[in-house]
């Protein structure tokens, strides 16, 4: 990574930022002006998004058709104009980072952003219209989920004193969405419960026979990879499906052959039983069931070689 980075795309420099404009956000719903509050705090966590993705590198942040951009990301300095992602680039990057970054979150990220824009680019009102309790407790576990993944925290980016409003917030957050869902899987569980055994026993064999691959119209959403699950309300064979985060590649051989046995590690985002209905969505809700959200399996492939250039 180059040490001396163009500010505009300096990991530092735009978490300094953030916190700045996080201040502005909490001083305008001090002073009971909750648009602008909205409007700082969509701000910042646009800017602790960008932060989360330079520190890994700043060509994360940069618009990739602007070759000056990449440059600047390389630590060549062509250029002061510096042109970076949009907000929805941006969000969805984040998504492949940070584990927790689900779409659920990634699309609540989306949405304050489009009326951000829509704010301050048009004669809309939208954020007039949003309730604070239809958005708040959501934006502070947004920016919980990227300041975790940078080994940060609510308390050390808004400072003690302030954090403790959104920590209370995220904590009742917490409690209310992890009591929904064990009422959501004690419903499914006696409905299924209420069934006469022989239902029951045919139900449980057929859910045997499904696989993960056949499974792809039961999700709302396309994902990278669908594997099987054990319910937690009927204990029926069911599956979840996700998004990729990571993958470890080492070599494998023998004495006839050589191959990549490749470690794959995915995020769930949607779970669904067919046997009982119960449906989670997002990682918060799964996690809630007492289900790992964090999926794990191990491939083998192929080794991959470049073809020759014929310069022998």
């Amino acid at each position: 990574m180059p040490e001396d980075v163009f500010i505009a795309i300096n990991g530092d420099a735009l978490h300094a930022k953030s916190k700045v404009y996080v201040g502005r956000a909490l001083a305008r719903k001090g002073a009971g002006d909750l648009d602008e509050y909205q409007l700082w705090a969509s701000l910042a966590l646009e800017l602790l998004g960008k932060a989360a993705l330079a520190r890994k590198h700043p060509s994360l942040v940069v618009d990739p058709t602007h070759w000056q951009s990449m440059f600047v990301a390389a630590g060549i300095n062509v250029t002061t104009d510096v042109k970076t992602i949009t907000a929805k680039t941006l969000f969805e990057r984040l998504a492949h980072l940070v584990p927790r970054f689900d779409k659920t979150v990634q699309k609540f990220c989306q949405d304050i952003a489009e009326r951000r824009n829509a704010e301050l680019h048009s004669a809309d009102l939208p954020f007039r219209t949003m309730r604070l309790d239809a958005w708040e407790a959501r934006y502070w576990h947004a920016c919980d989920t990227i300041l975790h993944q940078m080994g940060s925290s609510l308390e050390q980016w808004l400072g003690a004193a302030d954090a403790k409003a959104p920590r209370q917030l995220l904590d009742e957050a917490a409690k209310a969405l992890e009591a929904a869902v064990k009422l959501r899987v004690e419903a499914a569980r006696e409905q299924f419960e209420a069934l006469k055994k022989a239902e029951r026993e045919r139900l449980t064999g057929e859910a045997e026979l499904r696989e993960p691959q056949h499974q792809v119209g039961i999700f709302k959403g396309r994902y990278d990879e669908i594997w099987a699950e054990s319910c937690p309300a009927c204990k029926c064979r069911a599956f979840m499906t996700g998004e990729q985060t990571g993958e470890d590649i080492s070599e494998e051989r023998d004495e006839h052959a050589i191959w990549e046995a490749v470690d794959r590690e995915f995020v769930g985002e949607e779970f669904r039983c067919p046997t009982c209905d119960l449906t989670l969505m997002g990682s918060d809700e799964i996690e809630a069931s007492g289900l790992n959200y964090i999926h794990e399996d191990q491939q083998e492939r192929e080794m991959e070689y470049e073809p020759d250039y014929g310069n022998d």
